[in-house]
């Protein structure tokens, strides 16, 4: 096709050369099991889905569109999208457009159009996003939308699909019907991602143990990932042996191939309940997206026999050979929807945008919906006892009372998790609710998400804070995003248990203590909590499940492992760190305060194991004649500034005590609400751990806040020259 040609006239002008690109698998309509009239549908929805991409180039050279990461080259997607029904979950790459512009016409009522080019423009008329990203999403097809799609999606698609059979097992509900199908489409070079084989080794390796997995994972393979070239041969060699899996392939370019294989993919995902790999093969053109310059990293050679393979080339040699539309009747089809399209674009360019910081966070937290746990009508056992064997009464107490909440982690089942605090669970409830993960902490968030959109409430466990860290997207750019992105349409609620802190006797090393959580407190929507006792651990974890079940919301608790069975406060065999249990009513909402005293020389502020210090030191200091009261956070993210400052805003001095690394730590916070509320500096000091990783040992404990630390700025901070 000549270069001086604008791109939305270079097919036009191809119809008219003899040298179109043929199909790979030249049969029948009838033998691909398509008629006539689902032909000429699948081609119309390829040619909206390019002219879109034209339009949405248009609209950013104006100033009026600000996405154009396209489809053009991916449109044999549509094909897939007729293969299943409207009904299945589809998690969708970037590229796919035809294939929502395809569902949308099995789905009445839908105007895909107008949709997406309010996506392009940011309009908050947006229906899917609100005007907040552009993303490809529906709730009416079945599409929660997808922000990166650089296969940071597939861990949930995998969850997704394991959460069909296991509603199954609780006897039916959920989000989707139970003979479903989960979908999830991404790249070539995406593939190469972590996560991408993590989701394909936990769809892989749950498959080979038997469990139910209904997952067609599409890999459009276009050759290159932006500029990098994807190795020839590599997907397949890489997928054709992997264990649990069925490899299927078509030509992305022959609509009639990619049918005929789609419907096979469809047909043994739902019939034999295990995972396909559906490798379709394509072109990409017009480059990355509007700012790449493709002519930098491919020969015009290259570029030249891309654009020679068309798709809608292709599509439209089918058309003409099987004799179903004319070459006049073919281009009179692609300009109408073209103008269509423009028409459509100049009435959404004047659709009003998000305007102010309320309109854009209106999202950011879900819409609530009713409760559904049952009566409590057993005992409580009131006997004293240590933070681990009370988070284990009220886990077996939520599990009997909320029939659709699951648990999944690493041990957690038949061990009862590396410090026994699920022990018994999975006797009482069964593996299919106490679920022993794979070792991959990816897999286990993704798992956790994709069963919270099909309606049930997982309660994952990581089983140290310092294992989160690679697999810490999952929870922000995929577990927090997702309301926001949907305009609450969508919702992934959940509870994160993560044993994490310092202060271990007898294991410890960085990897297994660690005192970093800057990365979950500046997660817009993320909720974390930290108690210090056993009474708050059980009354944050009841109210995390809570929040979780009837205000959909992502809750982190973390649990210090110093106190999980630690029973003495002052001095050894006092037992004053045991707590009664404070049963299954007992619930501290999110930014409420604890507070032990009423003194006004000195208030302590902690959370955690600085508590716990905080109340050694206080005894001290109390015996030199210093008034204190110590406030208790339970809550690090969601604080009530004000509600912390009037409790301690009568105080001569008031000291933060923050076990987490001084960068980064919430005391940064803390501090500065305070001084924002008119606490004066000479009145305010904090004492936080060192920035430093956590040593082995005895020096396991020199970089945090001791006993003898909290006293000495204590008196500092007062004046006092010590006893």
């Amino acid at each position: 096709m000549a270069d001086s040609l604008p791109q939305e006239q270079r097919f036009l002008a191809a119809l008219h050369d003899d040298t179109w690109p043929a199909p790979s698998h030249d049969g029948s309509l009838e033998t691909a099991g398509l008629d006539p009239e689902g032909l000429v549908e699948l081609f119309e929805s390829q040619l909206t889905s390019r002219h879109l991409d034209l339009q949405a180039r248009r609209l950013q050279a104006r100033g009026e569109g600000f996405y154009t990461i396209g489809s053009a080259g991916h449109e044999g997607n549509a094909a897939i999208a007729r293969a299943f029904r409207p009904a299945d979950p589809a998690f969708l790459h970037y590229r796919d457009a035809a294939f929502l512009i395809q569902r949308s016409r099995a789905v009445p009522g839908q105007t895909p159009i107008r949709d997406l080019l309010l996506s392009f423009t940011a309009s908050s008329e947006d229906p899917i996003s609100g005007g907040r990203h552009k993303v490809l999403g529906s709730r009416a097809l079945n599409i929660p939308p997808q922000t990166s799609t650089i296969a940071s999606h597939l861990p949930k698609a995998v969850g997704a699909a394991h959460s069909l059979g296991l509603w199954r097992r609780l006897g039916g509900g959920g989000e989707w019907a139970p003979d479903s199908v989960v979908i999830c489409s991404f790249g070539d070079a995406s593939f190469n991602h972590s996560t991408a084989q993590g989701a394909l080794n936990a769809a892989g390796w749950a498959a080979w143990q038997g469990a139910p997995m209904p997952l067609v994972m599409v890999c459009e393979d276009n050759g290159i990932g932006i500029s990098m070239p994807t190795p020839p041969g590599w997907i397949a060699a890489s997928m054709r042996a992997r264990p649990g899996f069925h490899y299927l392939a078509c030509d992305g370019l022959d609509l009639l191939d990619t049918w005929r294989v789609a419907r096979e993919a469809a047909h043994i995902a739902r019939t034999r309940r295990q995972p396909v790999f559906l490798h379709m093969h394509c072109v990409r053109l017009f480059g990355h997206a509007g700012s790449d310059a493709q002519q930098a990293y491919l020969s015009a050679a290259r570029i030249e026999a891309d654009e020679a393979r068309d798709p809608l080339l292709v599509s439209a040699g089918l058309l003409r050979r099987h004799g179903v539309l004319s070459v006049e009747e073919i281009a009179q089809r692609y300009r109408e929807i073209g103008e269509r399209v423009a028409r459509e674009a100049e009435a959404v360019i004047r659709r009003p945008r998000l305007e102010n910081a309320a309109q854009v966070m209106a999202s950011i937290v879900p819409p609530s919906r009713p409760g559904r746990q049952a009566p409590w009508q057993g005992e409580v056992d009131a006997t004293p006892a240590p933070m681990a064997r009370l988070i284990n009464q009220a886990l077996v107490r939520l599990m009997t009372r909320y029939p659709h909440l699951v648990m999944a982690g690493e041990d957690i089942g038949r061990k009862g998790g590396v410090y026994g605090v699920t022990q018994r669970l999975q006797a009482l409830f069964g593996p299919h609710r106490v679920i022993d993960t794979l070792l991959d902490e990816q897999s286990i968030l993704g798992l956790g998400i994709g069963l919270a959109q099909s309606g049930l409430v997982p309660i994952l466990e990581i089983q140290f804070l310092a294992y989160l860290h690679n697999a810490e997207d999952q929870l922000r750019g995929e577990a927090a995003t997702l309301s926001f992105f949907s305009a609450g349409q969508f919702t992934n609620p959940m509870v994160v248990r993560i044993a994490g802190l310092g202060y271990q006797k007898g294991f410890g090393g960085h990897f297994h203590n660690d005192n970093a959580i800057a990365v979950l407190r500046d997660i817009p929507g993320l909720l974390v909590a930290c108690p210090s006792s056993g009474a708050e651990a059980v009354g944050l974890l009841q109210e995390a499940v809570r929040l979780a079940d009837e205000e959909q919301r992502v809750v982190v608790l973390i649990e210090p492992i110093a106190r999980y069975h630690a029973r003495d406060l002052l001095e050894e065999g006092d037992d004053r760190a045991c707590c009664a249990d404070p049963g299954p009513d007992y619930r501290l909402s999110v930014g409420e305060l604890g507070q032990w005293g009423e003194g006004q020389d000195l208030a302590i502020v902690s959370y955690g194991n600085g508590m716990h210090l905080s109340r050694q030191a206080a005894a001290r200091l109390e015996a030199e004649g210093i008034a204190l009261r110590l406030i208790d956070l339970r809550w690090l993210t969601a604080i009530d500034h004000d509600a912390l400052h009037r409790r301690v805003a009568d105080c001569a001095a008031i000291l933060v005590v923050d076990e987490c690394r001084r960068s980064g730590s919430p005391s940064e916070e803390l501090v500065t609400g305070l001084v924002e509320r008119g606490v004066a500096g000479e009145r305010l000091a904090r004492l936080t751990a060192e920035d430093s990783f956590i040593a082995l040992g005895p020096a396991a404990t020199v970089t945090l806040p001791s006993v003898a630390g909290i006293v000495a700025r204590a008196r500092a901070l007062l004046g006092r020259s010590g006893a």
